[in-house]
């Protein structure tokens, strides 16, 4: 556990106050748990305003998108620098770079608009678009599988500490995997019941395929498997896809998700009940099944390779002996840029919310930082990464070529998205669980009156779908929040359904835009939580653990133990 003497000075008997903020209806910077200055930045220099305005430039027209390597992405990392420059940020990477530029490779697939498979029952048909979506895997211009055969793998996980292996040692080299978008959820004590982990996730699928040394793998969509529509995997997946360049890592030939009913017309040509399959694969008793289905495709790909850049700036910290530690807050700059047009014919995808509302608050808060008449003992990063949507890339770069060696980095506070309904009774904390930054998020919740919760949609693994996983990954624990739902004012389950429809409707579309109906109130609320927390963290006298046995705690300790000993 982290040294909470800090928290235990700052004085966390706040019962009586937390009841007087609840009772109002304005939001209040937290009381009691940092110098008054603090407080003061954190009304004064959090606000409607200062969220509106970068949202505004940054959602515009203008930036078409902020789609990687375009004028709109250059646009979006200049105007971040230029912000940190004027509140007197020092430029963050080697050498006074504000910017650390690295490469992407483009890779815009012409996939077959039938894709056909050979069954014991005949020839059934897949159409683009409507039953399935591919990317390549392949980083080259032709890309080709020929009568390859379909296995169903289950979950097609390899979790020894769960004694689960869906593949049982099969041979299935130059195989099309089909498989399920989600991991074991039944039985709390197996896996993590209804909180996806790592597994369930579609980029795990696809990376356990690839060591199976298999062709392709089908992932089969469902909207709670997934937690999204089909829609966003046509939109996310459906034009020119970015990667970091191809190392030596093993790949599929092409990666695809179709819908649950595709898949269903498929395997019953075949013989098979998918219902039937599904429920066989929830046994650690469970093989791969032959489905007897073959398949050919081929496709072209056109290639480019070109640079987007991930921003930075530090603020030093005051203190000799814990400045070159680094608490780093992040957001990431890019989305879709120009893609297939709305039924109103838009084809510029915003991203108001995500994530020009996480980088206007990153923003905000290291304006507030950088007003304060004493610096926190630790360094400050405001960082903007690239390439979030296309798969954490800029986030990735980072983590393999950070600022400051990874032990060094005493915590990530990752913002990926804004509450645009109003203040909400409650702080949700995907996180909740995994560090003990737990205590800092409970202490700050409680000082404006509200309860500290976690994560309100466990089954989507949203934990391992933003930037902090790539910190994760070289052991820096995370705070990153999500928007509440239990909103101020509104009946209940008014909020759920905001967020529903929202999600349904704009997540990852055209109609991600700033709009008038934008209630700011939680938004500046949630963003004063991540600078006290901020400041909490900075001032602490130990770096943040990760709880014993987490997933991440071996690779903390491997970056602690590979600093220069004093």
């Amino acid at each position: 556990m982290t040294h909470t003497s800090t928290l235990a000075r700052a004085g966390i008997a706040l019962a009586a106050a937390a009841l007087a903020l609840a009772a109002t209806a304005e939001p209040a910077a937290p009381q009691g748990l940092v110098p008054g200055a603090v407080e003061k930045a954190a009304h004064t220099l959090i606000t409607p305003a200062s969220l509106a305005g970068p949202i505004r430039f940054l959602a515009s027209d203008l930036l078409e998108g902020r789609g990687p390597a375009t004028r709109g992405d250059e646009l979006s990392r200049l105007y971040l620098q230029t912000e940190l420059e004027a509140m007197g940020y020092k430029p963050a990477f080697a050498n006074g770079a504000w910017q650390q530029p690295f490469d992407i490779v483009g890779i815009k697939a012409q996939f077959p608009k039938t894709w056909s498979f050979t069954t014991r029952g005949g020839k059934v048909d897949l159409a683009w678009h409507e039953d399935y979506i591919a990317a390549s895997a392949q980083q080259k211009e032709q890309v080709s599988v020929a009568g390859a055969g379909l296995v169903f793998v289950g979950y097609g996980i390899q979790a020894p500490e769960y004694h689960w292996d869906d593949f049982k040692g099969q041979d299935l080299t130059g195989k099309v995997l089909v498989v399920m978008n989600n991991d074991p959820d039944w039985d709390p004590n197996l896996f993590a019941g209804k909180r996806r982990l790592y597994y369930g996730r579609w980029d795990y699928k696809y990376e356990s395929a690839a060591r199976q040394k298999a062709a392709g793998a089908i992932i089969i969509h469902t909207t709670p498997s997934a937690g999204y529509p089909f829609q966003v995997v046509q939109s996310s997946w459906g034009g020119e896809q970015f990667e970091l360049p191809q190392g030596s890592e093993p790949r599929l030939a092409f990666r695809a998700w179709a819908t649950e009913d595709a898949v269903r017309r498929l395997v019953r040509s075949a013989g098979f009940d998918l219902d039937k399959l599904v429920e066989s694969a929830k046994s650690r008793d469970f093989k791969p099944v032959d489905l007897g289905v073959t398949t050919s495709i081929a496709f072209t790909n056109t290639l480019s390779r070109v640079k987007t850049a991930n921003v930075g700036g530090v603020l030093p910290g005051n203190d000799p002996k814990l400045s070159p530690q680094v608490v780093v807050y992040s957001a990431h700059h890019d989305h879709f840029g120009v893609g297939e047009p709305d039924k109103s014919g838009d084809k510029i995808y915003h991203g108001a919310v995500d994530n020009a509302s996480g980088c206007a608050q990153v923003l905000a808060i290291a304006r507030a930082f950088a007003s304060l008449p004493q610096r926190p003992r630790r360094t400050i990063l405001a960082l903007f990464v690239a390439g979030e949507e296309r798969g954490l890339l800029g986030s990735a770069y980072y983590a393999q070529h950070p600022s400051v060696a990874p032990g060094l980095l005493a915590a990530n506070i990752n913002i990926d998205g804004g509450n645009i309904f109003g203040r909400s009774r409650e702080a949700v904390l995907v996180s909740l669980g995994k560090s003990s930054l737990d205590e800092v998020a409970e202490a700050v919740a409680k000082s404006q009156g509200r309860r500290l919760e976690g994560d309100q949609f466990p089954d989507r693994g949203y934990y391992y779908r933003s930037d902090q996983f790539s910190f994760a990954k070289i052991g820096v624990p995370a705070l990153y929040f999500s928007e509440g739902t239990d909103i101020i004012g509104k009946p209940a389950g008014w909020g759920k359904q905001q967020h529903d429809d929202w999600e349904l409707k704009k997540y990852h579309q055209p109609s991600d835009k700033l709009e008038d109906s934008w209630n700011f109130d939680g938004m500046v609320e949630d963003a004063q939580l991540d600078l006290i927390a901020g400041w909490l963290i900075a001032q602490a006298d130990a770096m943040p653990t990760w709880k014993p046995g987490d997933e991440f705690e071996a690779a903390r300790k491997k970056a602690i133990a590979a600093l220069p000993k004093n």
